[in-house]
């Protein structure tokens, strides 16, 4: 019975439910003798269910692909004849149908991403980031970002798409970014600071960065065998949180030479740290069973891998492809081999901590 009932508040939570259908469903299961599996077939669920334990929820069928072609087709029809403030009582229109009412995931996504563009165009009308002249981080940045947690929690709080609340926390440590980097310049009274000091500026970030990784942690060992909307929310967390450790480590490890990563012509220099924080960040994906953290360095390691081809003599097409070949190698051995992999990697961890990951 009180297994049954945490169930119940679990769903409602989760907006699954109301909490009144809740109430009234309790003693309904009851009387029929509804009852909560035990702990062992739970746990033989659990080691059948890891040849893939991270599907994307958000893709369920080609019902979901056919409406979000319709819906980002709409809207870009929309959004090239409307006004901008056309454009957001529509995102709300469809998400009252699709989101609240049909609860069509993938849609939930495409709606999502429509949103967080129209709120970027909305706040760079009216506070625009950065200028071109600009040597210091004003106070425009911070405006411009404070408006993202606003719309997106909002969004969330009606719509419960996890996704808005990722994009919510993202937005919340970059504001937090902002708030650190103007501290920073005006307590050293140099408006230029982070011009003159680069090292200071990848801190900065790499912290914010492993703030963002944190909370991807966070909801990761609050939903262990990845069955909740946690587990969500952490997949597009970690999305996010690996490009960030990617391009404030390598930043950092570079002594701040060249913000622009992708910049192939002075990435020679760079090309060491790039390939050992990509291996880093593989080895941290495995520990934490996230294909998706690994993922998100894979375009960052092709960048460097092309740049060590490209100092030496081969043609343009050799080391393109090269590079190609390469990258598709380690995608393969990785994919191929995750399980196993993972295997030997939480046999070398301490129970502690392996007993807390999800089972290999």
């Amino acid at each position: 019975m009180t297994e049954l009932r945490s169930i119940l508040d679990e769903a409602a939570r989760q907006g699954l439910i109301s909490p009144e259908a809740g109430g009234r469903l309790l003693p309904f299961l009851s009387e029929r003798g509804v009852a909560v599996v035990g702990p062992q077939p739970i746990r033989a669920v659990e080691g059948d269910a890891w040849s893939d334990t991270e599907t994307p929820r958000f893709v369920r069928g080609f019902h979901d692909v056919l409406i979000t072609i319709g819906v980002i087709v709409a809207l870009g029809g929309l959004w090239g004849l409307a006004a901008l403030y056309a454009v957001a009582p529509a995102i709300i229109v469809l998400s009252e149908i699709l989101v609240r009412r049909q609860r069509l995931a993938l849609p939930a996504v495409s709606l999502t991403i429509a949103l967080f563009c129209w709120t970027c165009l909305l706040m760079s009308h009216f506070f625009p980031p950065w200028t071109p002249t600009s040597q210091s981080f004003g106070a425009e940045a911070t405006q411009f970002v404070a408006g993202f947690p606003i719309i997106l929690v909002a969004y969330y709080v009606r719509y419960r798409v996890p996704l808005s609340l990722a994009l919510a926390i993202m937005s919340v440590l970059a504001f937090v970014l902002t708030l650190l980097l103007r501290l920073v310049q005006w307590a050293s009274g140099n408006p230029a600071f982070f011009l003159d000091h680069p090292v200071a500026l990848a801190l900065v970030s790499l912290v914010c960065a492993l703030g963002l990784f944190a909370m991807a942690i966070y909801f990761d060992l609050g939903d262990r065998l990845r069955r909740t909307t946690r587990s969500d929310i952490a997949f597009w967390l970690h999305l996010g949180a690996a490009p960030a450790l990617l391009y404030s480590t390598v930043f950092l490890l570079s002594f701040g030479e060249g913000v622009r990563i992708f910049d192939v012509g002075n990435m020679s220099s760079r090309t060491p740290a790039v390939v050992a924080t990509v291996a880093a960040l593989m080895l941290i994906g495995l520990i934490i069973d996230r294909r998706a953290f690994v993922t998100s360095g894979l375009l960052s390691l092709g960048v460097a891998i092309f740049s060590v081809f490209r100092q030496g003599s081969a043609t343009v097409d050799t080391y393109i492809f090269t590079t190609l070949i390469v990258v598709g190698a380690i995608v393969l051995i990785i994919g191929t081999g995750w399980m196993p992999l993972r295997r030997l990697v939480l046999r070398a961890l301490p129970p502690a901590i392996a007993n807390r990951l999800p089972p290999g």
